[in-house]
């Protein structure tokens, strides 16, 4: 069980929110979350890299010089890896980079990545209604009376995403909007602090619990 101070939107603590979600045991936690975090980076690649073999390079059909009496070195193609312009030894091809995990494993390295960040977790009240239209100075001007830097990295985790709340935090450079069920490993490591929704937090223990 965790518990949270819940803040709003003047940055005022409020009350309190708790939640509960079953981790990783100690000793495998941290091997879990990064599986996690390798399988969502490497199925991020395209892997679509390509370079030409000597076989596929354009041109090279004729023997530059015949094979002796020359004085230089016999060659049998001017598309050789070892000359410019040639072919390129053992250079990448496309490729799938995927890499599989099972959707319990994934629920349950995703939970414990989350319980980890409790301390860096700031709960705030539902402040869609504060932003009549997008305005992005209010926004980082709440987020700062949060408790959250406005030049370190922030997650801002809400249980739907309104529009008006999208189009003020797109433009700030370190702001991440993220819905609470579309949370993933890498974006939870990698924020400095997360700012949560009390009704985001119920969600993310509904979606993610079993």
């Amino acid at each position: 069980m965790f518990e949270c101070v819940v803040k709003n939107w003047q940055g005022e603590q409020v009350g309190q929110k708790s939640f509960d979600l079953r981790v990783a045991k100690e000793q495998t936690a941290a091997h879990i979350v990064y599986r996690a975090l390798i399988r969502q980076m490497a199925n991020a690649r395209q892997g679509t890299a390509s370079t030409k073999t000597r076989s596929e390079v354009r041109g090279g059909g004729r023997k530059p010089w015949r094979q002796k009496g020359t004085g230089r070195a016999r060659a049998g193609s001017i598309r050789s890896p070892l000359w410019r312009g040639g072919g390129v030894i053992f250079g990448p091809k496309p490729r799938d980079y995927e890499i599989k995990m099972n959707r319990k494993e994934r629920k349950l390295a995703l939970r414990t990545a989350f319980a980890s960040r409790v301390d860096d977790l700031i709960v705030v009240e539902e402040f869609s209604e504060q932003l009549q239209r997008p305005k992005t100075k209010e926004l980082v001007s709440a987020i700062a009376r949060w408790g959250a830097d406005p030049e370190s990295k922030t997650l801002l985790v809400l249980s739907e995403k309104n529009e008006n709340v999208l189009l003020s935090a797109r433009n700030v450079e370190n702001l991440k909007l993220i819905a609470a069920d579309n949370l993933n490993v890498y974006d939870l490591l990698h924020a400095d602090k997360i700012v949560v929704t009390a009704s985001a937090l119920e969600k993310i223990q509904e979606v993610y619990s079993a």
